[in-house]
């Protein structure tokens, strides 16, 4: 697999310095790595913080801004971000009015949120978590107790970026975050495995008609991997699963299609902005 960068183990560097470069309203800081907008601490409002393991581009680091994350905590390629990273990123951020934690629910993150979490707390900084867990695909995972956290994310990081920006309480917010998980339903599907840049090679091999469903970010095994026969049919199967699942009570609830509905279609960990492959 061909990739666009210099040297693999150089990659995470040059990519946040491109990025800062070319955003003036970023600001890239180092020892630890972390990002911030430009204007924070941004006082007498909730500021909203995210990481997690990079390659999923432009999710973290791209979601930073008015109305989104006041700041954002890369690790390196899929691996979560650490408490230090987490600790001072949230101190550079905070306003005054609290640090809301944006977590994806993978054990990692969950863990190193959870640390900073406590730090944060013993130093006086009003904080609190949201844990995402969107996923039907499984129950649990290579990287996860219980359901990941995948495409709602991104929805979450911005609806409730806007409620931050207009004032919202860090209470206000966080049972925002809340109720729009509880609502928010993903399924991923893979036709082709990503590569690592420092692993050379796919994470997993497929069949030419073959695809994953219901697989993870990382691509981590989903429920199974079955015939890719036509798009039509695939969107049927995927919808059957976020509607009719059963296993995940989450998705047990009537649907009004005149209530409308969000779709977000995206490839979250085989073409990022790291390295175009």
């Amino acid at each position: 697999m061909k990739k666009l960068i210099n040297d693999v183990q150089d990659v995470l560097d040059e990519q946040l310095a491109g990025l800062a470069k070319a955003h003036p309203s970023l600001t890239l800081h180092q020892d630890p790595v972390y990002v911030t907008r430009a204007d924070a601490p941004v006082a007498g409002k909730v500021a909203l913080l995210s990481g997690g393991g990079s390659g999923h581009e432009p999710m973290h680091c791209g979601y930073i801004g008015q109305g989104m994350l006041s700041g954002a905590c890369p690790g390196e390629i899929f691996t979560s971000p650490t408490p230090d990273k987490i600790f001072e990123c949230s101190m550079q951020i905070d306003g005054g009015e609290g640090v809301l934690l944006i977590i994806k629910n993978y054990t990692g993150d969950i863990l190193n949120f959870e640390t900073a979490t406590e730090l944060l707390h013993d130093s006086g900084v009003k904080v609190t978590t949201v844990v995402i867990d969107d996923d039907v695909a499984v129950k649990d995972s290579l990287y996860t107790a219980g359901r990941r956290g995948v495409a709602n994310t991104v929805l979450i990081e911005k609806l409730v970026g806007a409620a931050a920006e207009r004032g919202d309480s860090l209470d206000a917010c966080a049972e925002l975050g809340r109720k729009l998980n509880n609502q928010g339903h993903s399924i991923g599907i893979a036709l082709g495995a990503c590569t690592v840049p420092a692993a050379g090679k796919p994470s997993f091999t497929l069949a030419d008609n073959e695809m994953e469903f219901g697989v993870g970010i990382h691509g981590e095994p989903g429920i199974d991997r079955r015939s890719f026969s036509s798009l039509d049919q695939t969107v049927d199967e995927m919808f059957d699963t976020l509607l009719e699942n059963g296993s995940y009570h989450r998705t047990l609830r009537f649907w009004d299609y005149q209530q409308g509905s969000c779709r977000k279609n995206n490839k979250p960990n085989n073409r990022s902005s790291l390295a175009i492959g």
